[in-house]
């Protein structure tokens, strides 16, 4: 019997684009609820006043890459005109601390005196991206990295399909997810003006949709829903709506925001862990490197409770076998990084590694989750050398 010709097995990929492989994501939304209510998480959080302490908290922890935001509904008050007192002590407590940002520049919110349906609204946003460049050129900042508008697919489900939040419109998702690419399109050339070299993580939820079991004829409309996810990366890449002007130069780090109950039967009905349809995340993160070929970060990922440090442990683990197929992840950013209530009921969030700040701005550490995090930091680092 001849020889059968051997696989090579994928080399292990080594994660080598931020300055940490684990990291944190500080809440940062400014939406309007359907009520009207605007939010300012930074200020819910505490982020505002305890900045200093909460950058010194992640470097401690050896968290040297973050996601934060700068809050264009503060900065852009009036059009045309910017106030970046709430931006720049960001900028400078982040390089004290020896801070990496991935800046968000809109997390569901943007000014009063823009709507987002209107072409003015891209031109604002490019005008804003610009300026904000700018702005850190002139502090001195080098290789930045941004987030131009957070969630496009989620900000269009729930702002314009169920009305959740702003701008409160129902069956208008596509709609709004076609105007948010051409926003964020606007924003990513005006900041290569500025920085050449910037780089993009451009973030929406990753899902697995299934078709139910008991109802195998919904099977085209559960894979619909599933590739649904990936509308926004291919209009910025120019796959899909290429009348947007979006381009394969745009597509750069994939950002996916993953959570217990990201996996569900269509159309609504929540996966249970150990269900055999449940898709293994590593298998997941397999689907997005062979379709785009491009750097991925989970962006966000958490659990509440006293499961979040199994699931911390969890995730890791499935990083790490698609890491030794090859795939390139280069991160894994906890959220949320601090305590805030949470954006849709006011509820505190029972899922951050720090809490809320006492009155002495001191913020209570979540032991069993340090301790997990510490322990899959050691073994990220007997693997990979970070840089």
């Amino acid at each position: 019997m001849p020889d059968q010709p051997l696989t090579a097995r994928p080399q292990r990929y080594q994660p080598r684009l931020f300055r940490s492989f684990f990291q944190g994501s500080f809440p940062c939304s400014t939406a309007r609820r359907a009520e009207g209510k605007r939010l300012d998480m930074v200020i819910s959080s505490g982020h505002d006043m305890l900045l200093d302490k909460d950058y010194a908290a992640l470097a401690e922890r050896q968290l040297l890459t973050a996601r934060d935001g700068a809050r264009w509904y503060l900065i852009e008050k009036n059009p045309g005109e910017y106030d970046w007192d709430t931006f720049l002590p960001m900028i400078h407590s982040a390089e004290r601390h020896g801070m990496e940002i991935i800046w968000e520049l809109a997390h569901f919110g943007y000014p009063d005196h823009l709507n987002i349906w209107k072409s003015a609204f891209v031109d604002h946003f490019e005008r804003f991206a610009r300026a904000m460049a700018t702005l850190m050129r002139d502090e001195g900042i080098t290789h930045p990295f941004f987030t131009p508008i957070n969630q496009i697919s989620f900000w269009s489900w729930a702002g314009a399909d169920v009305a959740w939040l702003n701008p409160h419109s129902a069956q208008r998702g596509k709609e709004l997810k076609r105007q948010l690419v051409r926003a964020s399109l606007a924003a990513i050339g005006a900041i290569r003006e500025v920085f050449p070299d910037a780089r993009f993580v451009l973030t929406d939820p990753l899902v697995q949709v299934a078709t139910h079991p008991a109802n195998p004829d919904s099977k085209p409309w559960a894979d619909a829903q599933h590739q649904a996810q990936f509308e926004a990366w291919d209009m910025l890449a120019g796959r899909q709506a290429p009348e947007l002007g979006g381009h394969t130069d745009n597509l750069d780090i994939i950002g996916l925001n993953y959570y217990p109950d990201n996996h569900w039967f269509f159309p609504d009905e929540t996966l249970a862990e150990d269900h055999p349809a449940r898709l293994p995340l590593h298998k997941l993160l397999e689907q997005y490197w062979m379709r785009y070929n491009r750097p991925l970060l989970l962006a966000e990922t958490g659990a509440e409770g006293d499961a979040r440090a199994p699931w911390l442990r969890k995730v890791s683990d499935e990083v790490t076998l698609a890491l030794n197929e090859g795939v390139a992840v280069e991160g894994i950013s906890l959220y949320p990084v601090v305590e805030y209530p949470a954006w849709a009921d006011d509820r505190r969030s029972p899922g951050p590694l720090f809490g809320l700040g006492d009155p002495n701005g001191n913020r209570t550490l979540h032991e069993a989750l340090a301790l997990e995090l510490r322990s899959q930091q050691i073994k990220m680092q007997s693997r990979y050398q970070e840089r």
